[in-house]
């Protein structure tokens, strides 16, 4: 064994033994990846990724990615071993109160970490968004000799991951588009919680992603750091999609747990990890060893990114002497900065009884925003004729076209969902994806990642109530809005007419510190005369005094979301002409009203008045908070039905004379 060999094997058990102590000192941890993919973790880190330290945002560094996040450890190891800002004290508090080194990795807590993972095949699928990033941006900026995007994404996947039906979805579409930026290396250790790989997934792994178009390469060693290299040097040759396959240990050198689902999730144990110490030729003691020769040779990743860095400036300064629209244009975009005087672009739509569905007024909204910006792409589940998502003047996105702004996910609903998620996170890009509300459940684990990591993504659901119609249930979302406000960090919004949409689009746009979600009707609904009723930016506030009606203080107040709104505004019309004074409540969202400082809250809904009924066509679950104990909630607490929309509103008690019919029980009470 050389020098340089010994330097290298000492520097991957270093990555392996510091994961493995940070596992056994917590007490609580996955040691098993870590132990089995320090080689290939090494091989990635130190002879393929370009990235720098002390900058982790630099716009052009490669990604990496740990899809299974379980393994996080390893990531931890990396980032503090090349010179990140995570101490070792922070490792030594892996998974503690208030650490930088939670169980998963999560996006905003560490630096150096890209994406949140954990959940399984999420992280797969966020790369591919990456990817796409990458791809669309290199089109839009990249000139002949001076490419200034031109990066790529690595990821380590495993079995879990491979099971899960997103990575199956994100893998046809990555395929599809010949995304040749895309390496990810599979930890194929044969091995889950519940024992052998045997018991439950047995297909040809390799073969299945070859007939997704990805292009397959095999390493029969995941220990040997050449067979490694020489796999990414191949992949990086081809324009398709690489998937690794790297034959692993899980546990690498636990006497009696290697290759064994007991080494997944569980600490080894100080003699299991004596043990595998002394297997490898590693001192036993101290615990968090890292030898200096060691250290100093993974730091040479500060001076490296120093330099690839300042490498890429160089190039982006030749590029604004040369391109200086297109570098004042892509520097805006990377800094996250908004054109200027974007907000003129939104369009004032006039009253109308008859009116639009607000997925139709989105349609206008987004479209006119797309003029002004850019970098405002997205997509739909194979579904953009029904959410009216299509950005006009554009082509879509694909392998011949990868300037085009427009997505076909097809029916890939999870997939999409963290595809957007990694767009969302690469930076110079604001993207949407969009379904119908009943298909957020598809989502879900996206969506939720959305809010966890303050991802600034948006989604767009259309067909958002019983408003369906004949469709029926299977397609009547009722229980969705109430689950999707029960996430924390979730800006559910949904408007109640064309001007509320171009506001909530607006906000969607501004809203840069997490995700924001617009709930848009297939049915027309009427754009209220604004000359009688507030201005639609009250939305901004997420509730709002639409009007008072009647002499006097308000004896009730109506308040309503979305297309119900209408309703409330015809019912407080009778109502006030009935001698009942009436406050019309517009409430689009409720997290932003709870933002709101109570004083103004308490204006809008003061306390003084018992009287509240709120309507919505969905589940009257936590509209008791806004109408108290006193009072009445019309909702939908039961599946819907196939029939015309009118009618099944109706049938529901969603009627202006049912709102009267119950607004008089509380005032006259």
């Amino acid at each position: 064994m050389t020098q340089s060999d010994d330097l290298e094997l000492r520097a991957v058990n270093t990555i392996r033994f510091l994961s493995a102590d940070m596992v056994q000192q917590a007490r609580s941890g996955h040691p098993g990846l870590p132990m089995g993919c320090a080689a290939i973790a090494y091989t990635i880190w130190t002879r393929h990724l370009r990235h720098n330290p002390r900058n982790p945002q630099w716009p052009d560094r490669d990604r990496f990615i740990l899809s299974g996040g379980h393994g996080s450890a390893l990531l931890y190891s990396l980032l503090h071993l090349t010179g990140y800002d995570l101490s070792l004290d922070e490792l030594k508090n892996f998974r503690k109160w208030g650490s930088k080194t939670p169980g998963h990795p999560e996006y905003g807590i560490t630096p150096g970490v890209e994406v949140t993972t954990g959940p399984l095949g999420q992280g797969f699928a966020n790369g591919v968004g990456m990817a796409v990033a990458e791809a669309h941006l290199a089109a839009e900026f990249n000139m002949p000799g001076n490419q200034v995007i031109n990066h790529t994404v690595y990821a380590i996947v495993t079995d879990g991951d491979l099971m899960e039906g997103i990575s199956a979805e994100a893998a046809s579409l990555a395929g599809h588009l010949r995304l040749g930026k895309l390496i990810y290396l599979y930890d194929d250790n044969r091995i889950s919680i519940d024992g052998s790989t045997e018991i439950a997934f047995t297909e040809d792994r390799a073969a299945r992603f070859a007939a997704y178009g990805w292009q397959v390469l095999r390493v029969a060693d995941g220990n040997n750091v050449e067979e490694i290299d020489a796999a990414i040097q191949q992949a990086k040759t081809n324009p398709r999609p690489s998937l690794i396959v790297c034959r692993t240990t899980i546990g690498f050198g636990l006497p009696t747990r290697q290759g064994t689902s007991k080494a997944h999730g569980e600490p080894p144990g100080d003699e299991e990890l004596a043990g595998a110490k002394k297997n490898l030729g590693w001192p036993i003691e101290p615990r968090f060893l890292i030898p200096e020769e060691v250290q100093a040779f993974f730091r040479q990743a500060v001076e490296k990114g120093r330099v690839w860095e300042a490498n890429w400036r160089s190039k982006l300064e030749i590029y604004r002497a040369t391109q200086p629209e297109k570098s004042v244009d892509l520097e805006r975009r990377l800094r996250g900065e908004l054109p200027v005087d974007w907000q003129l672009a939104i369009p004032v739509f006039p009253a109308d009884e008859k009116g639009l569905a607000t997925r139709i007024a989105s349609s206008k909204v987004l479209n006119a925003l797309a003029v002004k910006i850019p970098e405002f792409i997205g997509g739909s589940a194979d579904l953009a004729p029904s959410t009216k998502t299509w950005i006009e003047n554009s082509p879509a996105f694909e392998p011949e076209t990868p300037s085009g702004r427009n997505f076909h996910f097809g029916v890939r609903e999870h997939a999409m969902g963290a595809v957007v998620n990694g767009l969302a996170v690469h930076g110079g890009i604001i993207p949407f994806g969009a379904t119908f509300l009943a298909f957020a459940d598809y989502m879900r684990e996206p969506i939720r990642l959305s809010a966890l990591s303050h991802y600034p993504s948006i989604w767009v659901f259309t067909h958002d109530s019983i408003g369906v119609g004949e469709d029926g249930p299977t397609h009547q979302p009722v229980e969705h809005l109430a689950t999707l406000r029960a996430i924390p960090g979730m800006t559910v919004i949904r408007p109640a007419d064309a001007n509320e949409t171009a506001v909530a689009w607006k906000f969607a746009i501004e809203h840069r510190n997490g995700p924001t979600l617009l709930a848009l009707t297939r049915q027309n609904v009427p754009t209220l005369d604004r000359n009688l009723f507030s201005p639609a930016d009250g939305l901004e506030r997420g509730a709002y005094i639409l009007a008072d009606l009647g002499d006097g203080d308000p004896e009730i107040i109506l308040m309503a979301s979305g297309s119900e709104v209408s309703l409330i505004v015809e019912a407080g019309l009778r109502l006030a002409a009935e001698a009942v004074s009436v406050r019309l409540v517009s409430f689009p969202s409720w997290e932003i009203f709870i933002a709101q400082d109570p004083a103004y809250r308490e204006s809008v809904l003061p306390t003084m008045v018992k009287s509240r009924l709120a309507v919505e066509a969905g589940v009257s679950m936590g509209w008791e908070r806004w109408v108290g104990d006193g009072g009445i909630i019309l909702g939908v607490d039961r599946f819907g039905a196939s029939a015309p929309y009118e009618i099944v509103y109706r049938e529901f008690g969603l009627s202006i004379g049912n709102i009267v019919k119950r607004a008089l029980q509380l005032v006259r009470h």
